[in-house]
């Protein structure tokens, strides 16, 4: 114990600043993105914004997908001007596209106020990586990294859980409470962030970028690393469903009522605290289950799969993630899909840390910094081809609302009608009640079949890692 004191007294002020910096803004967005799929796919009568699948999968795809492309050139910004002074712009930006993406509700607008939000994001993001970097040694960096890991899994708990009970009273509270996390960020980096130490860039910005992109450029002519790149972006691709298309099958087809009544029959205080007067358990509860297990079971987890080769952890991991999340859209049972979650996340802990050892293997050593660069980039991919996923490919297999449309057509022509009227109408003009209307659509239209794209997704991803471990990877480093 003497000895983790000793290490835990090692980290500098900034560190501890900088993790909190970490907390506030991942409360800030998990508490706007676990719940995003649903603000902008529920029906305008509760508050939210009716838009298609496919208008869903293209705000959260194509703006997350530039999001996570971004620090790869905000890094070189942050260089030039200072941690700091960026931190600021970066909250700035933030705290009022947060409010502003709560005041806007046409396609467009949000589409660009979720734009104007992910350039805040990309400003801070390699910032507080390379803080956290800078303020650790080889004697505490192991453990520095490992408290910042459990930091962005408590934001990313403790946000959507405040999100959901807000959403209950209003959906502009959920923006509100992240518009006021990341003001709280600010008056933190005013106060107590300092410059961590670092070598100034005097090249001029545009010079910055331009080598930016020279140095991309150079990685990505390994094509080994290229294949490896992809590969990955075909895992994140299935891997972002969860934040994507799970919460809108959630919300669609799971009642999570049994789930409520066997909480309340164990704890009625715990259940009454977690669920709804209506005596359910809302989704993005439930999707946040993720985060916790993380921190409960990722140092667990790490210890475990320490000594396997990170090629072997990574396929191993990305299909159990994959199983998981194709799980938790085979049924309607709400104690499976937990269960499933589980399962996904465990497929997460044991894929994605491994990722970064890989790469500062694989990387020559005089390119280390530029291949740990670019690993935002199958992240990004797999942002950009998760939309289509989550918009088109769920529109057609999964969406509850539009097999209403097609098992009565001449409900979807009145473009007047709102998704919970046309299904209102429908219970109505087929004389059942709302479990009996979801009982026919599951057994007509069998939107499990889902689960099928992205089970195969995850296989081509772990079949495409395994010939690359075979016939591509360095057998001593992989």
């Amino acid at each position: 114990m003497s000895r983790f004191t000793s290490t835990v007294r090692s980290f500098p002020g900034t560190f501890w600043a900088a993790n909190t910096l970490e907390l506030f803004e991942r409360l800030a967005y998990y508490g706007i993105f676990n719940l995003l799929a649903l603000y902008l796919t529920n029906s305008p009568e509760t508050g939210a914004l009716g838009f298609t699948q496919v208008e869903k999968g293209m705000i959260m795809g194509i703006v997350n997908a530039i999001l996570y492309f971004l620090p790869v050139i905000t890094g070189a910004i942050a260089d030039k001007f200072g941690y700091k002074k960026i931190l600021i712009i970066s909250f700035l930006i933030l705290s009022s596209g947060y409010y502003l993406m709560g005041q806007v509700s046409s396609f467009s607008s949000v589409f660009v106020t979720f734009f104007y939000v992910a350039i805040g994001a990309a400003l801070f993001k390699p910032i507080i990586s390379a803080t956290i970097a800078r303020t650790t040694n080889e004697s505490n960096s192991s453990l520095g990294f490992g408290i910042f890991y459990v930091i962005i899994n408590i934001g990313g708990l403790i946000g959507p859980l405040m999100a959901s009970e807000l959403r209950e009273i209003s959906w502009n509270y959920v923006f509100l409470m992240s518009s006021g996390a990341i003001l709280v960020n600010l008056l933190i980096v005013l106060i107590f962030f300092r410059e961590p130490g670092r070598q100034m860039n005097s090249d001029s910005v545009m010079k910055s970028l331009a080598t930016v992109f020279k140095n991309i450029f150079i990685v990505l002519q390994d094509l080994r690393f290229v294949v490896f790149l992809l590969i990955l972006s075909a895992a994140w691709t299935v891997y972002w469903q969860y934040f994507y298309s799970l919460p809108v099958f959630m919300e669609q087809w799971v009642n999570t009522a049994p789930l409520y009544n066997a909480l309340h029959s164990i704890s009625p205080a715990f259940a009454e605290a977690v669920g709804t007067e209506n005596g359910i358990i809302l989704t993005e509860k439930i999707i946040a289950m993720d985060a916790m297990f993380i921190v409960l079971f990722q140092i667990i987890v790490s210890t475990i799969i320490m000594k396997i080769r990170p090629l072997q952890s990574m396929t191993f991991g990305i299909l159990i993630n994959a199983i998981g999340l194709t799980a938790s859209v085979l049924t309607r049972n709400p104690f499976f899909t937990l269960f499933s979650i589980l399962i996904f996340s465990f497929g997460e802990m044991t894929f994605s840390p491994k990722i970064l050892e890989y790469i500062s293997r694989i990387a020559p050593k005089d390119k280390a910094a530029l291949y740990m660069g670019t690993q935002f980039l199958p992240i990004a991919l797999g942002n950009f081809f998760g939309g289509f996923i989550a918009g088109g490919v769920y529109n057609l297999l999964a969406d509850k609302y539009e097999m209403v449309k097609r098992l009565l057509p001449q409900l979807g022509e009145n473009p007047k009608l709102s998704n919970d009227e046309i299904f209102f109408y429908a219970m109505k003009f087929l004389k059942t009640d709302e479990a009996g209307l979801n009982e026919i659509l599951w057994d007509t239209y069998h939107p499990w079949l889902f689960g099928g794209v992205l089970m195969g997704i995850g296989i081509l991803a772990v079949v495409s890692l395994y010939i690359y471990d075979r016939f591509m990877a360095s057998r001593n480093l992989g």
